[in-house]
């Protein structure tokens, strides 16, 4: 697997390049104001976008994706339930003085049986709303297998968790997806984030302290 990280002012939010290092099948999650810099990740390692996949619709995780879609036709795929906040990203910039360019349509809307296929590895989408109704996380790994690669957007941090004070957002229901959903994954499941650094699942367990530790 291929892995490139990205972030950008103002925000400082992570955007990835996830690619399939037999096919050079690739997909972009959360192409934000760091878009340039993933779109040069994708020229520069010669790269076929196949999807852009976004954990949730925040302005600084969808604010690249009319870029992203230009640049590469790839379809970008949501949760049907951040449709609402996806349609009211230039008001989400607005709020922060910025402008944000006019986003494209959804080409595809996750479910809790969704699986996005690029080469020989596959992106589990798991459900984990919270931090936002639609908000979901990505399990990738080879086709046929579990996946041990995170991509958890905002919903689960390193020693944190994810503002649940948005429109939107449920404390309950976030601790909720993490318990129910990504502390069921294995200690070994790396996480990637959408701000900071990465973990992985055991760090969180034992020692995030919005979960109780153990």
């Amino acid at each position: 697997m291929l892995l490139e990280t990205r972030e950008a002012p103002p925000f400082h939010k992570n955007g990835y390049v996830v690619a399939c290092e037999e096919t050079r099948e690739a997909v972009l999650i959360d192409p934000g104001d760091e878009v340039d810099a993933l779109l040069r990740v994708v020229e520069q390692r010669k790269l076929g976008v196949r999807f852009v996949l976004l954990t949730h619709a925040h302005v600084d995780h969808v604010s690249g994706t009319a870029r992203a879609k230009a640049a590469t036709g790839a379809p970008v795929c949501l949760h049907r339930d951040d449709l609402p906040l996806y349609a009211a990203a230039p008001q989400q910039a607005a709020f922060f003085g910025l402008d944000v360019e006019r986003l494209p349509a959804i080409d595809r809307f996750f479910d809790a049986s969704s699986s996005i296929d690029f080469g020989t590895l596959s992106a589990r989408v798991l459900p984990t709303p919270g931090h936002t109704p639609g908000g979901v996380c990505f399990l990738v790994g080879p086709s046929g297998t579990a996946g041990t690669t995170l991509f958890s957007g905002d919903t689960l941090f390193a020693g944190s968790i994810g503002r649940t004070d948005l429109p939107g957002g449920d404390y309950r229901t976030l601790i909720e997806s993490i318990r129910g959903v990504l502390l069921a994954l294995p200690d070994v499941v790396v996480v990637h984030a959408g701000h900071g650094p990465g973990t992985t699942i055991g760090r969180e367990r034992r020692t995030n302290p919005f979960l109780g530790g153990e």
